[in-house]
């Protein structure tokens, strides 16, 4: 099958390569408006009862908790000053109602919370027009710049502007990370191929597959809600796969020519080969990355848009288009060369085929080692604290790190902040029975354990609005603990309670993701197994790869919990540790390094199968395919670290965190799992590695994906020592 694409692309050549160049300047042309489509937030359930309570909120009172916070200071006078109120009220009340619905200021509300310690410094609370995040953001970009009082420091904080102003930070960084990645990654292709016509296309393949997926992502965004937060998934994974699965093309093919293979053979043979590779590996990452569409969160089910696209469009390219240059090119691939190429290797020479020998004389030393490390680097994660996303995540430098920073240290305990049960009832919430009512429901609320008190803060209509005080941060393990306390509390007879405010739509993220989690890992381990069963027609290989991969994953948040909760290399990184993890984060790491980390299991057992169906030997397949694919395989690990590592260098630290995790994820996947355990657990595992029982043998004999219908044909094994 696919040494006939392969025939089909040479005759094609031409064609397709007009056809790929209409297509970016198309794709191009639309996606770039991709922009101005995508929505902020995604980061709440929008089923959970939180996000039904603030629709209550939304429609029967005046919201309680703002959406921005506006730091007034000044370093001679007071808040006593009549100067100073006129300058803050006055810009205050100039704002369009049409985008605030709502404010207060210390003059209006006398609240000693509102005031700093030295009196030198006030803050407004401002509430947004706006059912939803899309629509505050909307709102707050309107008068963002009409805020500054004049005469008066002005800070704009809160969790709309914090947000506006992550999404701006975040989209410099990336700015930043392509600018540096590319010429990088150019220097490097350079280097591993040795001349400048091959060096360049994988980037080909790279700036055709994020062309192609903002285009798609933008047609999606027509049809739902797409976080601004894809687009950098979709520029750091576009281009890291495309360039994986460019070098393992373009390095076959290579190969062929060297082989004496020219024009049509050699193009078959490298789509047969790598080509089948490339699809099979894609596969599994795109369905990986598909299973956070499993959740209910717009940020995650975004990230799963984009992913999959940059990976379905980097195979597609890798596939089509660049065996259509490859062609065109011919031997002229190799033109432009820095250095003379050396000359292949026999099997049974080259450090990787000793590698092999070695690791294979004590396998079970090596896969016991392996295992206890990767099991040690693993132990932090099980003491994980979750928390949301908060101004902390942003550098100092940013007005809304500053807002948080000058709340923490120089005002008392945020006013604003409490748990809120929003009630419907059954009758008029005013009525003197209703009230009596509500009265007894609040004092169950403010004797619960962890509450310092209940209020009833408002009644209209049938809904009423009880706020629940405590002590400690709103985002917390005995804050969450009191909120599950509180829905214990029976409401009044014949209502119905919803609770919201921070600290409910904490738990309610959590319970989410929690209860879907599962289905999520359960979706993606049959999926695996079937794919990885259909490309090696063994029963063991794919429960190996998927018990790796949980080991290699395990370790990588073990790594993040000790590196980011816990504070460790914070002067290494630049960062300030938050204590906690954010949970979404926890969940696209492990959609992507699973998906990632199956790439490269894919790369080298298709090679060692490869070398199977040739000497029909285990332990020599295992020798020849390492020697053949291992420095293929490490070269793309780094070069994928690439991209990320810039990332890494980002001051948002849900950005940095990422970057990290990737870049530890993939190089210590590949250093310990494929190069180091792989090989040891396939010699203790021997020829039943490929075994499968005869139905299945004979399921896979018709229905795999292989290179082509015809036997290949097996040759004397090469023996291998130890």
């Amino acid at each position: 099958m696919f040494e006939a694409l392969g025939r089909f692309l040479f005759r094609r050549r031409k064609p397709l390569l007009v056809l790929t160049l209409l297509f970016a300047v198309l794709s191009g042309a639309y996606g770039v408006g991709v922009f101005g489509d995508m929505k902020p937030g995604g980061f709440e359930d929008p089923g959970s009862d939180s996000r039904k309570a603030a629709q209550i909120a939304e429609r029967a009172f005046p919201q309680r908790a703002p959406d921005a916070v506006v730091v007034y200071r000044d370093k001679t006078r007071t808040v006593d000053d009549p100067a100073f109120q006129k300058s803050v009220s006055e810009t205050v009340q100039a704002l369009p109602k049409s985008s605030v619905s709502g404010y207060s200021t210390f003059w209006m509300t006398k609240m000693p919370a509102q005031v700093s310690h030295d009196r030198h410094a006030t803050y407004v609370a401002i509430n947004l027009q706006g059912s939803d995040d899309n629509a505050k953001e909307v709102s707050y970009k309107a008068i963002k710049d009409k805020l500054a009082a004049p005469g008066l420091e002005t800070l704009r904080g809160g969790p709309v502007p914090t947000g506006h102003q992550a999404s701006d930070e975040i989209g410099k960084d990336l700015g930043l990370a392509e600018g540096l990645s590319f010429p990088v990654l150019f220097i490097l292709l350079v280097i591993v191929f040795g001349g400048l016509a091959a060096a360049s296309l994988p980037l080909f393949v790279g700036g055709l597959s994020i062309l192609g997926s903002m285009a798609v992502l933008r047609v999606i965004a027509q049809l739902t809600d797409v976080s601004v937060f894809a687009m950098s998934l979709v520029t750091i994974l576009g281009l890291a796969v495309a360039i994986d699965y460019g070098l393992l093309i373009v390095s076959r093919y290579r190969e062929e020519l060297e082989r004496g293979h020219t024009g049509e053979q050699a193009l078959s043979r490298t789509v047969a080969t790598a080509g089948r590779t490339v699809v099979v590996s894609g596969t599994t990452v795109a369905v990986a990355l598909a299973g956070m569409t499993f959740f209910p969160f717009g940020f995650l089910k975004s990230m799963a848009y984009g992913g999959v696209a940059a990976v379905v469009l980097s195979v597609f390219f890798s596939l089509i288009a660049l065996p259509a240059v490859l062609g065109v090119l011919g031997a002229r691939v190799n033109a432009l060369a820095l250095r003379r190429n050396k000359a292949p290797r026999k099997d049974g020479q080259g450090g990787w085929y000793r590698l092999a020998q070695g690791l294979m004389r004590r396998p079970a030393i090596v896969a016991v080692g392996t295992l206890a490390v990767l099991l040690a680097l693993a132990v932090p994660f099980t003491r994980v604290e979750f928390g949301a996303n908060d101004a902390r995540q942003l550098p100092n430098s940013a007005e809304g790190r500053q807002v948080g920073n000058a709340l923490d240290r120089d005002f008392d305990s945020d006013a604003t902040k409490s748990i809120d049960s929003l009630l419907v009832l059954k009758g008029d919430a005013t009525s003197p029975q209703q009230g009596a009512a509500l009265k007894s429901y609040a004092n169950r609320l403010a004797a619960t354990k962890g509450a310092t008190g209940a209020q009833i803060s408002g009644a209209t209509g049938t809904n009423a609005r009880i706020s629940v005080t405590f002590d400690g941060p709103a985002v917390s393990t005995p804050a969450r603990d009191l909120v599950n306390r509180l829905k214990a509390v029976p409401p009044p007879p014949g209502a119905q309670a919803y609770f919201g405010g921070e600290t409910a739509v904490f738990d309610d993220t959590l319970d989410a993701l929690g209860e879907t989690l599962p289905w999520m890992l359960l979706y993606i381990a049959v999926a695996t197994y079937l794919l990885l069963f259909l490309a090696f027609g063994s029963l063991l290989l794919p429960l190996k790869a998927i018990v790796m991969n949980l080991l290699s994953l395990s370790a990588t948040f073990g790594v993040l919990v000790w590196v980011f909760q816990d504070g460790h290399l914070e002067g290494l990184i630049r960062f300030d540790s938050t204590g906690n993890i954010e949970p979404n984060m926890p969940i696209m790491l492990f959609a992507l390094i699973f998906g990632l980390s199956m790439d490269y299991e894919v790369f080298l057992v298709s090679r060692i199968r490869e070398q199977y169906d040739l000497l029909g030997d285990s332990t020599a397949a295992v020798a020849s395919g390492l020697q053949k694919i291992g420095r293929l395989i490490v070269n793309a690990a780094l070069l994928m670290c690439v991209p990320l590592a810039a990332i890494a260098t980002s001051g948002v630290l849900t950005m940095k965190l990422f970057g990290v995790g990737m870049v530890f994820a993939i190089l210590a996947d590949v250093a310990i799992v494929r190069i180091l355990l792989v090989p040891a657990a396939m010699k203790l595992m021997g020829r039943a590695a490929w075994w499968a029982p005869g139905p299945l043998a004979r399921f896979y004999s018709k229905y795999g994906i292989k290179e082509s219908d015809e036997a290949p044909e097996v040759k004397q094994p090469v023996p291998v020592a130890g």
